[in-house]
């Protein structure tokens, strides 16, 4: 899988062990949840909804492993850094689907989420992707859950 310059033809992961490869061989990736480069690319920066504050950059979640993971399975902190954000297309709407860039990280937004400028779209991250996840998430010792905003 190599980046490409159209958004048209970028690349599919098909599943986690092709994501986990590409994030083996590059750091400094991040998914972003969102309609896709050919929308994003336009505006190059994120809006706080609830502000309405332009941001410095794409919001996106850090694909990148953290020293304290350790030698622990590559596919498992892809698989949660997914299901986290698998919420995502439901509440955002018709066309929201996660897909990989690289990038500068330029701040980070009100959720303490990266904001990444300078972005190159390396591919689209396929439904099945997103499956995978969440079989793994379930398949493990503790419960968890996608992180969600709920009001009381």
């Amino acid at each position: 899988m190599s980046p490409s310059t159209g958004t048209a033809e970028l690349p599919v992961a098909h599943g986690l062990e092709e994501l986990t490869r590409l994030m083996e061989r590059r750091r400094g990736l991040y998914v972003r949840w969102s309609r896709g480069p050919g929308v994003d690319l336009g505006r190059t920066s994120s809006v706080d909804e609830l502000t309405g504050v332009r941001m410095p950059g794409l919001s996106a979640n850090p694909l990148d492993v953290e020293d304290w993971w350790g030698d622990r399975s590559l596919l498992l902190w892809a698989a949660r850094r997914l299901y986290d954000y698998a919420h995502l297309p439901h509440e955002k709407g018709p066309g929201v689907r996660p897909w990989v860039l690289a990038g500068r990280e330029r701040g980070r937004g009100p959720d303490n989420e990266p904001l990444v400028a300078e972005v190159e779209p390396l591919c689209w991250i396929d439904d099945a992707v997103i499956d995978e996840a969440r079989a793994q998430v379930a398949a493990q010792e503790h419960a968890w859950g996608p992180l969600r905003r709920g009001g009381s």
